[in-house]
């Protein structure tokens, strides 16, 4: 049994003991990039939830975890629990470990590469220091044909208030050398651990780390406790059944992908919004309302409090598609320029 509460658990970065040889690698405020890990240990065998969306940042994450932890000092198994470059791009530095994702998650990891993540956020600081030049540049490049830049030019300040602080630089992208589908048993020491698949919802595969023996629960991105979850991928119906699936567990312990550890309650407020944005998109839908137009004319009401509430127009986005059955877009970087108008409104 896990000895820890989340209720009373501080959120602050670094290494929480959960008890039981199970620990939550916590990164406020759990914004973009910020996300958590975790450590799962028996006896000398230990599990890696995720790794961090740099080497750097994985560096300092494993060596607070081998200080704490003697079997954290030669990993065996790390489980990335999806696709964003932020729960996998420290894989290098675990590579010796075997490296377990689920299979639609693996096939994903390579659609949005480490070094073209570089250039757009290297690309957003050139521009950013064009200051009011910038919307001159991004229209002509526009005309030019050279959407993407112009895009990134477009969105500037916002992109590098979420990433300007992440080095992409030397990532090397290592992916995982064992995939599964629907579910799969692990063995570490004497603790069985189970990996759920319940994408594709955030992304095409997320995963949830089971660990039914200390009632711990390891969500991945299926939760943002205190902002706003992001859509990339859909149905929301399969993201509310993965919720109701975490809500059904008996788990004492829940560590999200993002924010604070959490309890059911976390857990229902996530469902909560995703079922609202859904019915207030569905309206707006049938109204013939644009997406766009849709997403900034949703009132956030009990959710405005919560971080990165830009990205209700993803979510959105992502519906509308569902209600339409246009299929998936071809790339999430115009995502980001729709994303920076509407900071640019709300963030204050």
């Amino acid at each position: 049994m896990a000895a820890r509460d989340a209720k009373n658990a501080k959120y602050a970065k670094g290494l929480e003991d959960l008890g039981d040889g199970c620990f939550a690698y916590l990164q406020p405020d759990g914004s973009w990039g910020l996300n958590n890990a975790g450590l799962i240990c028996s006896g000398e065998a230990s599990l890696l939830v995720d790794t961090l969306f740099t080497p750097g940042l994985t560096a300092q994450m494993l060596a607070t975890m081998r200080r704490a932890v003697p079997a954290a000092r030669d990993i065996e198994v790390v489980v990335n629990t999806h696709a964003n470059g932020d729960h996998c791009w420290g894989n290098q530095l675990v590579r010796d470990a075997e490296i377990v994702a689920s299979r639609r998650g693996a096939e994903e990891m390579s659609e949005l590469p480490p070094a073209v993540m570089a250039k757009l956020a290297k690309a957003a600081r050139i521009a950013k220091r064009l200051g009011p030049l910038a919307p001159g540049v991004g229209r002509l490049l526009g005309a030019l044909g050279i959407e993407a830049l112009a895009t990134v030019v477009g969105a500037a300040p916002y992109l590098d208030a979420c990433f300007g602080a992440f080095d992409f630089e030397d990532i090397q992208l290592t992916l995982p050398t064992r995939t599964f589908d629907d579910a799969l048993s692990l063995q570490v020491g004497d603790k069985r651990v189970e990996l759920i698949e319940v994408g594709p919802a955030h992304t095409k595969g997320d995963v949830l780390v089971w660990v039914p023996e200390d009632r711990v629960v390891y969500t991945g991105d299926i939760l943002f406790i205190g902002g706003h979850p992001i859509v990339w991928e859909g149905p929301v119906s399969n993201w509310i059944a993965a919720c109701e699936r975490i809500e059904a567990m008996d788990a004492q312990v829940i560590v999200p992908g993002h924010g604070p550890l959490t309890d059911r309650a976390g857990v229902r407020a996530v469902r909560d919004y995703l079922e609202y944005v859904h019915g207030e998109a569905k309206l707006r839908y049938e109204a013939g309302m644009s997406a766009l137009d849709a997403a900034w004319d949703i009132s956030m009401g009990a959710f405005s409090g919560w971080l990165d509430r830009e990205r209700v127009v993803v979510n959105v986005d992502t519906l509308y598609r569902e209600f339409s059955g246009a299929g998936r877009r071809e790339s999430v970087v115009p995502c980001f320029a729709h994303m920076a108008r509407y900071w640019r409104t709300h963030r204050h």
